[in-house]
């Protein structure tokens, strides 16, 4: 496979722009100097604790927000180079699948019109019957009846919203979907629906996935490859089996711990955290998963540990992931 998307030391930062009395809030580090490579057909699922950054990365990829550096290349084109009329044209190959599928359907719209606001953006609607030909076809294809294209959001059910989301998602045959939490709103009966539906169009179409998750039993469906955040940062990617498997960072095996159907069979029990997540306003020097990793020392509060390859197509960011996988050395203390 061709790489189809490039992040290289991506990062945003917040900054307090109120204009209320009495001091401001420090800047939020919210995504910290993240590399990647997305490859085409392929499902990259994005992993951590909420407040980790996965949706504000999703939406710098997709330019929906600018960075405050780095750079993000698609299909060998470099989006923060690009001028107004060539960005807009981009955005026809990057599309997103929300989150909350009641908020983000326009209630006073008809579903005609929400599935084919990309092609209306585009120009690609053609005549009224042609448009709504189109939209019917992309109906049937997220499961259905064309006849629904007249009603309004209010009337279907979250999974349904949801399928009209992706039909709106798919209509201008993208190559590349950030897909942030799409089923995280909705009931664990029409999860695999969604999650199967999903899978089945990328088979047909051939686009690749961001996947943005939390649920690790569902990332374990669907993905490739997993990449994990913590504050920002990503401190562990490499291929699905491989992660879940023998991971090479603490962090990684607490949130493999805390989800036991993903790993079956495992043989060390929960691993509770000590501390909360630190601030991404106040981020430990170091590495900033050392306030709450029990292998932390000294050289961990000096020292950010660069993510760097441990073994084939796997890279993790801690100063002791390249000695052994953490399971083993864990099992072994």
């Amino acid at each position: 496979m061709s790489v189809l998307i490039e992040v290289e030391g991506l990062g945003k930062t917040f900054h307090d722009t109120s204009a209320r009395l009495g001091p401001r809030r420090p800047p939020v580090r919210a995504v910290d100097g993240v590399s990647f490579q997305v490859m085409r057909g392929e499902v990259l699922a994005v992993v951590g604790e909420s407040g980790c950054g996965k949706s504000t990365l999703g939406r710098l990829l997709l330019h929906l927000i600018e960075p405050s550096e780095g750079r993000v290349v698609i299909d060998g084109q470099d989006m923060s180079t690009m001028g107004a009329a060539a960005r807009r044209q981009m955005r026809r190959q990057v599309q997103m699948v929300f989150q909350d599928p009641f908020g983000s359907l326009s209630p006073r719209r008809s579903i005609a019109d929400i599935v084919a606001e990309p092609l209306d953006a585009f120009g690609l609607s053609g005549s009224r019957r042609a448009r709504r030909e189109t939209v019917a076809d992309l109906l049937r294809m997220v499961g259905l009846p064309a006849a629904y294209m007249d009603r309004k959001p209010r009337q279907f059910s979250g999974g349904q919203r949801q399928r009209i989301g992706i039909a709106r998602a798919i209509s201008v045959d993208p190559s590349f979907i950030v897909a942030d939490e799409p089923v995280s709103a909705l009931d664990v009966s029409i999860q695999a629906q969604i999650i199967n539906l999903m899978q089945d169009l990328q088979r047909e179409k051939g686009f690749a996935y961001l996947f943005i998750a939390h649920d690790l039993a569902v990332v374990r469906h669907i993905a490739d490859r997993v990449a994990v955040m913590y504050l920002g940062r990503i401190v562990e990617i490499g291929g699905k089996d491989q992660v879940y498997g023998a991971p090479h960072h603490p962090y990684t095996e607490a949130l493999l711990s805390a989800a036991p159907e993903a790993r079956p069979g495992r043989r060390s029990g929960r691993i509770v955290l000590q501390g909360d997540v630190p601030s991404p306003s106040r981020v430990p020097s170091g590495c900033a998963f050392r306030t709450r990793c029990p292998l932390a020392t000294e050289l961990c509060a000096r020292e950010t540990p660069p993510l760097v390859e441990v073994e084939p197509g796997r890279l993790a960011a801690c100063h002791f992931a390249s000695a052994f996988p953490i399971t083993r050395r864990r099992n072994a203390a």
